[in-house]
């Protein structure tokens, strides 16, 4: 049976981010596991100044979501944003963290969503080395 300790949970900010989040903070509560928040941004280094302010702005909305849940209180959560390809940042983060689940929503913000598994969501289930749970 599955004991995660490391819940990594990437946000695009959406409702159904939300959900996954909420979730997510609920597995961890059971397992006592520690949870890390991911947003990726959508930089491009010759516009370095406006990332930093796309990175800074996107950190306080990061908190601001987590506030939204009090369950989020009583874990230990860590939060980062990050410049680049949203799937590959994933699958970095979850490398890099040793992260033994991924709760991500299988839709996102793009518009054509409503009709298939998101691309990220996608590409992440397809590269993880670890277990991904779909939330809808």
């Amino acid at each position: 049976m599955l004991k995660p300790t490391k819940i990594l949970i990437p946000t695009d900010f959406s409702e159904y981010s939300n959900k996954a989040l909420r979730q997510a903070f609920d597995i961890a509560k059971q397992y006592k596991a520690k949870v890390y928040v991911l947003h990726v941004v959508h930089g491009e280094s010759y516009y370095e100044d406006v990332e930093k302010q796309m990175i800074e702005g996107a950190r306080k909305k990061l908190q601001e979501e987590i506030d939204k849940f009090p369950q989020a209180n009583e874990l230990e959560v860590f939060t980062e944003v990050v410049s680049g390809n949203t799937s590959e940042a994933i699958l970095t983060e979850e490398r890099s963290k040793g992260i033994d689940l991924i709760v991500i929503a299988s839709l996102g913000r793009s518009g054509i969503a409503k009709y298939l598994i998101g691309s990220v969501a996608r590409n992440v289930l397809k590269g993880a080395k670890c277990p991904v749970l779909l939330t809808k």
